[in-house]
């Protein structure tokens, strides 16, 4: 029977779940922002062993969380990410292999606006016998604990403190609350030999960070253009693009835009890599995209582009400046302006972003950059 996370019988039966299945089926940014609930569900049972089950985009920054033992890659029909496909096959046979795995407990992390029953429902075919989320509706057999999901009509929290606050109703509290991410040793060794050719100690530098999955959270180009134009002109800052391979052809745009020296890493870099990269960085200047919630894992102070799409995904737990312009339409939830406008974005000039860049970097100068041990970065 379904019931609402009430009492100690509660925490008892979650303490002994010994193998435990973490669902987040969103990319890469909400994986990283469910970090902090995942090290409490694994510092709340000795030997307790994490499977993380995530979506393709969130898969690698899965495997950089410290606390998780296994990762599970599923294309959920219910996500909008997922392409299109005409036979439950692949489902059927999923449910298979999570039963044969022998889960004790899942915990299902969505954002307030994702329904959870799919999810539960899967781990209920694959007879996994406790089974938490929060949830808008009485889940009757679906969830055996259930939190009454309050967001948005009572306030929205942020990202972070809305899972600690699920997974604390069955006894999983950690004290610490930050991001974190584990960096493969090799993976930071090939990024401390890309920083060698592009950046040097006696100049600060940046990150800049131009793309975003969603066209409604992308700062214009030319604005980004004139933003590093001036520190170079003005600061003397040297400036590192980074993004994706599909983001090339943007930050050529904004290179060419700019006219002034500047380096691109945009395709060249594994998600591992970025962390290391960012770890070392003085100052990131961002869209509200994953890069954010890298560089607050690894403790980079951060300047964020923040389209008011949502109110929940700021900078967790770094030194940070969150940019935008207020606006009626705030908080539509919206992948592309509905009004058209963008003035969320737009209207926060390039000068605003320049003088939150340098206020960052004055309030929190990067420390002397140590080469002893490069290899691995884990919080801040």
């Amino acid at each position: 029977m379904s019931e609402p996370v009430t009492g100690s019988r509660t925490n008892c039966e979650w303490s002994r779940a010994e193998r435990l299945l973490c669902v987040r089926l969103d990319t890469l940014g909400d994986v990283v922002m469910t970090g902090p609930a995942i090290r409490a569900l694994s510092e709340a049972s000795h030997g307790r062993h994490i499977t993380l089950l995530t979506s393709p985009s969130g898969a690698e920054a899965a495997r950089l969380l410290p606390q998780v033992d296994e990762v599970l890659v599923y294309e959920a029909p219910w996500m909008k990410a997922t392409p299109v496909r005409t036979s439950s096959a692949p489902d059927v046979r999923f449910i298979h292999s999570l039963r044969s795995r022998g889960f004790d407990a899942a915990v299902i992390f969505t954002v307030y606006s994702q329904n959870p029953l799919p999810a539960a429902l899967l781990c209920y075919y694959a007879e996994i016998p406790l089974r938490l989320a929060h949830c808008r509706e009485n889940p009757y057999q679906l969830l055996t604990h259930w939190v009454k999901e309050t967001e948005p009509e009572s306030g929205v929290r942020h990202e972070v403190e809305r899972q600690l606050a699920l997974i604390g109703t069955i006894g999983a509290i950690s004290e610490d609350r930050r991001l974190s991410l584990r960096v493969p040793p090799e993976a930071a060794r090939r990024a401390e030999a890309i920083l060698e050719r592009v950046v040097d100690d006696s100049r600060p530098w940046v990150v800049i960070h131009p793309g975003a999955t969603a066209p409604s959270r992308r700062y214009p180009a030319e604005a980004f253009a004139a933003v590093a134009r001036t520190l170079v002109d003005e600061d003397g800052w040297r400036v590192v693009f980074t993004g994706t391979a599909s983001e090339r052809d943007l930050i050529g745009f904004i290179q060419t835009l700019m006219e002034r020296p500047s380096r691109s890493l945009a395709g060249d870099l594994s998600l591992a890599e970025l962390a290391a990269i960012l770890a070392r960085a003085p100052l990131l200047v961002s869209n509200n995209t994953g890069a954010v919630h890298v560089a607050a894992a690894v403790g980079t102070p951060v300047v964020d582009l923040y389209a008011l799409t949502n109110p929940q995904h700021q900078p967790w737990m770094v030194p940070h400046r969150v940019l935008f312009h207020d606006v009626p339409c705030r908080f539509c939830h919206k992948s592309t302006c509905p009004e058209g406008h963008h003035h969320c974005l737009r209207l926060v000039t390039p000068q605003q972003v320049v003088d939150a860049a340098r206020a960052l970097f004055e309030a929190h100068p990067p420390a002397a950059p140590s080469r002893e041990n490069p290899c691995v970065y884990l919080g801040h």
